[in-house]
């Protein structure tokens, strides 16, 4: 089940909504929200359910023990600490990368002569890294340990946020989640929020998805024109962050709709005027996260240079590895550390005209999303000698001029939409909203229809749409 569905915005989401407004009592509440976010797992795989349950088990029982530890002075409880990662790391290990290390041991060694399917549980990245942050919060002393299991089962399966983010830490929603209380204003907020990201992916997202999807066709990769790569890895560009925004922002509109409180985990990336800005801005939920628990304890910044260079190379190494199992993740980690790297230590930045640096990141950028669309290796070598006419493929072809022909305004639109333009444009009007009584009320109509409008032209994008992925689930 995925958010851009008509079943889960007009069933699944309406029901849950209505049980919350129904239900009075917070316990029974999260009770509830509890029953509906398994059920919300589940729907992607029952036989994966188990394995929340004990990874989370898991948590519960260690971030006990560690604090047991330390209230009575027998130890910081970091044995506990370093059994309980250990243990998640090895389960996250077993499913998600068995695969990839016997690949490469049978081409190496010859060896297994069968590989097996291991199929990827649906979210785990993202509900292990949350489970870790928890317990390792509980050593730091920053949150108290959960002592009832069923609690720190629902902060992990919360459907708003446990498949694809953001990663949400235990200390930002414990409050939520033992006292909350639900606020109209914010409801209304969260309302307006879910119809933005749906639409973000509905109608934009999805449709850059079947321009990228046509002219970095695998088939004929190595026949497309410059300009019709260079299209299709704009359009990807694009794609990429209108799908993994829209799922967030609907994850933060329907967290308020129900009294929660999820922090931000986007910043309108494409107009960092740097590499080092642009990871301040893009999937911040998992910049904080290598930051804060393998960054900073591996000394951060306040060490020898040759020493930074090292924890760096490892966070970006780590990163490209919880994309995916594949070596065009590790390479697109490593990209951004040589950048960042360079950044830092070799290129004054600072000199460079603040327009001239942001067309440069979105440049680097770009062959970064390149570098991350293709697993395999082949094709990813195909689509970066094709964006220089390497591949023997003309300049442009007749079909790649009408494809940019006919998809221009509405790659202008999905640019636009990367950029704050809309939003200061709607606080420019509140702002004017308030001179007059008119304008107050014109603006009180627009805070109503514009979701209505929203919500509606989704709806009709995805009636009549079968193109529907979201591309984080796969992580």
């Amino acid at each position: 089940m995925v958010f851009s569905s008509l079943f889960f915005v007009f069933v699944f989401l309406f029901a849950n909504l209505l049980t919350q407004a129904l239900v009075t009592d917070l316990k029974k509440k999260n009770i509830v929200m509890l029953c509906f976010s398994l059920v919300f797992y589940a729907w992607g795989g029952v036989r994966y359910v188990p394995l929340l349950l004990g990874m989370t088990a898991i948590c519960w029982f260690f971030a006990l023990r560690i604090q047991s530890a330390q209230s009575a002075g027998r130890g910081s409880g970091k044995g506990d600490l370093i059994a309980c990662i250990v243990l998640q790391l090895v389960i996250l290990g077993i499913f998600k990368y068995t695969g990839f290390f016997l690949r490469n041991l049978q081409i190496v060694a010859g060896v297994p002569k069968v590989i097996p399917n291991i199929v990827l549980p649906i979210g785990i990245s993202f509900y292990t890294f949350q489970l870790m942050s928890y317990v390792v919060d509980v050593y730091r002393g920053d949150t108290d340990a959960q002592p009832k299991y069923w609690l720190l089962l629902l902060y992990a399966s919360l459907f708003h946020q446990c498949i694809a983010g953001p990663i949400v830490r235990y200390r930002d929603v414990e409050n939520d989640i033992l006292h909350r209380r639900v606020k109209m204003a914010e409801v209304s907020r969260g309302v307006t929020r879910f119809a933005v990201g749906l639409a973000k992916k509905a109608i934009l997202a999805n449709g850059c998805a079947t321009v990228a999807d046509l002219l970095l066709d695998a088939e004929y990769l190595s026949r497309t024109s410059v300009l019709g790569v260079w299209i299709g890895a704009i359009a990807f560009m694009l794609q990429i962050y209108l799908d993994f925004s829209a799922y967030s922002d609907m994850a933060i509109g329907m967290g308020l709709m129900c009294g929660f409180h999820y922090k931000e985990n986007f910043n309108y990336p494409y107009t960092a005027d740097s590499i080092t800005d642009f990871w301040r801005r893009w999937h911040i939920s998992l910049s904080t996260f290598f930051r804060d628990y393998v960054y900073i304890p591996l000394g951060g910044n306040r060490c020898a240079r040759s020493r930074h260079i090292f924890n760096m190379f490892v966070v970006w190494a780590l990163t490209g590895m919880w994309h995916g199992a594949s070596w065009n993740y590790i390479l697109w980690g490593l990209y951004y550390f040589v950048f960042l790297v360079l950044e830092k230590y070799l290129i004054p930045v600072d000199r460079i005209p603040k327009a001239a640096r942001r067309v440069l990141t979105l440049v680097i950028v770009l062959f970064g999303w390149v570098l991350f669309k293709f697993e395999n290796m082949s094709l990813l070598g195909t689509a970066l000698k094709g964006m220089f006419g390497l591949n023997g493929n003309a300049f442009y072809l007749r079909f790649d001029w009408l494809q940019l022909q006919n998809n221009i305004f509405f790659l202008i639109a999905a640019g636009i939409a990367c950029t704050p333009l809309m939003s200061k444009l709607g606080n420019l009007l509140k702002n004017l909203s308030r001179n007059s009584k008119g304008g107050l009320i014109a603006y009180g109509v627009m805070d109503v229809a514009v979701p209505l409008v929203l919500m509606v032209l989704s709806t009709m994008a995805l009636a009549g749409n079968s193109y529907n992925p979201f591309l984080y689930f796969q992580f």
